[in-house]
């Protein structure tokens, strides 16, 4: 059988020991199949693969492995861009939803992957393009989130959201996160959020410290614009975040449009994958110990 990546490209904060032990097993193991082994000088020079300025790794790799957190998925993702070259994570971070592979499971599954036992999930992508009143416009694409916040403590920002060009609400409070079903286990998670599906062609809203109670997220179809607009109130100042990094400010008279990106990022996982069985283990479902004991004892 063909192998289905030859050329695989490995990005990571190599200066982190926890990162630099597994990055250079995978680049050892690789190299010893065959593969070629790409990265950026700095990780190049590190493992002896490649060197490749990143801006080019999407047009060379069959694959990316991301070795870090949910972090460094995020910022490989964006190395894939148009090209939509698929990504596979080891996960040396914390929670890691997006990082499924562990560490000391890796070369075992990289073993079946090379052989073409995997599966391939497409995720959701989100275009958030800030509409100025000039018509200049400022673009940027997320897989987690979109999120608008304020520039300055103890400020609530006020601001109107609209659904499919119809109103939804007025909100005042810290922000509003606009989230993937990827990025529904990530801040939006924390702020209250529900956990979406990642097959879903959904995505949620969820505002951030609501200065009213009724404010409650939402669910709606992915195919269903979303518009933000700031309103104008003493100094208040927002700025718009794109799956962490700084689109800028959001003005009274600019508009944040949000639409379902026509591209999707390709996600490969090891045979067996289970979302559920992740959210099990990450977020400690079933630990109560009050089921610990056998059910046979009850009584």
């Amino acid at each position: 059988m063909t192998q289905p990546f030859n050329t695989i490209a490995l990005v990571g904060r190599h200066e982190d020991e926890r990162v630099a032990e597994p990055m250079a097993a995978l680049a050892s193991y690789l190299t010893k199949t065959g593969t070629a082994v790409i990265a950026n000088p700095g990780i190049a020079r590190a493992f002896g693969a490649r060197a490749v300025e990143e801006s080019a790794i999407a047009d060379e790799a069959d694959l990316i492995i991301a070795v870090g957190g949910d972090g460094t998925m995020l910022y490989a993702a964006k190395l894939a861009g148009d090209v939509n070259v698929p990504l596979l994570g080891v996960n040396r971070g914390r929670l890691g939803f997006l990082t499924d592979v562990l560490p000391t499971e890796m070369i075992a599954s990289l073993q079946r992957i090379l052989r073409g036992e995997f599966c391939r999930e497409m995720r959701l992508l989100l275009d958030a393009q800030v509409q100025a009143p000039d018509g200049s416009q400022r673009s940027a694409t997320a897989l987690n989130d979109i999120v608008v916040q304020r520039c300055e403590s103890g400020r609530m920002l006020y601001f109107e959201t609209r659904i499919a060009g119809k109103r939804l609400n007025a909100h005042a409070g810290d922000g509003l996160i606009v989230a993937t079903p990827t990025g529904s286990t990530a801040y939006a998670l924390s702020c209250g959020g529900p956990i979406i599906e990642p097959n879903l062609n959904a995505i949620v809203i969820v505002p951030v410290c609501p200065h009213t109670l009724s404010d409650r997220p939402i669910v709606i179809s992915a195919d269903l614009g979303v518009e933000v607009v700031l309103h104008a109130h003493g100094n208040t100042k927002a700025e718009i975040a794109v799956d962490g990094l700084t689109l800028g400010e959001l003005g009274p008279e600019d508009r944040l449009v949000i639409t379902r990106s026509a591209r999707r990022i390709t996600l490969i996982h090891p045979p067996g994958y289970d979302f559920y069985e992740i959210l099990r283990s990450k977020l400690h479902w079933g630990h109560d110990s009050r089921f610990a004991a056998d059910p046979g004892d009850a009584g």
